[in-house]
């Protein structure tokens, strides 16, 4: 008979066929792989074939998700864990030594060292105290260069402190601000006021909007409410100044009054600038024009807070300074309280411009003036710390109002 030899089988992979009798362990895996075929065709004939792709990517996730957690242990977990910033104690004893508050019997040391299981602290030698508010006035020297708002800025306070607390040297005029003038900063914004005879602590505590308490309890006044007495009439040394925290009062404005044509001589007080009758002339447009050829502010700006309802327009000396409308000069001259050589122009329409620390002056009282016209020079006279020119307007309507607003 003729022997029948086995029919020559393709492999999987590459196509060739394979000349080798199929073992029993080649049977078993085509078995296995024709029942796994079987019950994926399965699968598919009652339409189950995407609820089993996702049952399969669920467990293939679970699969890695617990090798990842037994390579962690059996890796990287494994052994003591220490940290570098701890020091091992040593103890010698088996005893265990409880802290003060805690219990005894749930502290247990095994001996040898023990590892602190607490947040590290670091040694630091330096200590940083918080900074204690200040109760008492400090000296502050003028420096050149210096301005009420850099000054209040430098200590934290409000400009108008700077100027109520240094009344006897500043007088509310923060053109008097000089290099080497040595101020009282008070440490709190409020007024500094010097006791008088007679004076109560009601009164003088509602003048500033505060109540006696706030002058009273303040420590750096060192008042002892037990020795006061009666407020109305308190045991407070004439002379004594106080700190009033949070006081507020008006500004005493140096600058020169409404002069009206009518009576020019109201501003006599003011300075020998002043004029005497003077005849009618001018009226102005209402339509402003900036008054100097730089158009710059140098030094203060117009801050009702501090009492300066002007610009300061800088300048070199000796630059021309131009009527800004048209009108009757009012003023002409010297001012007493440091504003130098001051030009006031009535506009003869409810509104006056001013312009002070002029180095010399073309016009003089009465005299109608146009729109643009010279008069004077950029200058630096009475307390000015350099060139320039200040310049105020007023309206009957509106008041001391900022020149920005109003200048074309």
């Amino acid at each position: 008979m003729t022997e029948i030899s086995p029919t020559p089988e393709k492999d999987f992979l590459d196509g060739s066929i394979n000349e080798n009798p199929v073992d029993e362990e080649s049977e078993g895996s085509d078995e296995s792989e024709s029942l796994w075929i079987r019950v994926w065709q399965a699968i598919q004939q009652r339409g189950l074939t995407e609820q089993a792709m996702r049952a399969g990517t669920g467990l293939a996730s679970i699969t890695l998700i617990l090798i990842a957690v037994w390579v962690m242990n059996s890796f990287f977990l494994s052994g003591t864990v220490t940290n570098p910033q701890k020091a091992d104690i040593p103890y010698t004893s088996s005893t265990p030594t409880s802290l003060p508050g805690t219990n005894p019997s749930s502290v247990v040391y095994t001996g040898g060292n023990v590892l602190l299981d607490s947040i590290p602290r670091f040694t630091d030698a330096h200590t940083s105290l918080p900074a204690k508010p200040r109760s008492q006035i400090t000296q502050y020297t003028v420096q050149k260069g210096d301005t009420i708002f850099a000054i209040a800025s430098k200590f934290n306070l409000k400009p108008q402190t700077i100027l109520w607390g240094n009344y006897h040297v500043l007088a509310d005029n923060p053109h008097y601000l000089q290099p080497d003038q040595v101020l009282n900063i008070l440490p709190v914004d409020g007024v500094y006021h010097e006791w008088h005879a007679g004076e109560g602590l009601n009164g003088v505590a509602k003048f500033y909007g505060v109540t006696p308490e706030v002058v009273v309890n303040f420590p750096g006044n060192g008042l002892d409410i037990a020795s006061l007495g009666d407020f109305a009439n308190p045991n407070i040394e004439p002379g004594k100044m106080l700190i009033v925290p949070g006081g507020q009062r008006e500004f005493v404005v140096w600058s020169a009054p409404r002069i009206t044509r009518s009576d020019p001589a109201v501003a006599k007080i003011y300075g020998p600038g002043a004029c005497g009758a003077v005849v009618d002339g001018t009226i102005g447009s209402g339509l402003f024009l900036w008054p100097s050829t730089d158009r710059f502010i140098s030094g203060y700006d117009y801050s009702p807070e501090t009492g300066h309802y002007a610009i300061d327009i800088g300048g070199a000396l000796n630059n021309g300074v131009f009527a800004s409308d048209g009108g009757v000069i009012v003023y002409a001259g010297w001012n007493d309280f440091g504003y130098g050589n001051v030009v006031v122009i009535d506009h003869g329409n409810g509104w006056q411009s001013l312009y002070a620390h002029l180095n010399s002056i073309s016009v003089a009282c009465g005299q109608s003036v146009s729109q643009g016209a010279v008069i004077g020079l950029l200058g630096s006279t009475g307390k000015s710390t350099g060139p320039h020119l200040h310049f105020e307007m007023r309206s009957d309507t509106y008041g001391r109002v900022n020149p920005k607003d109003f200048l074309q």
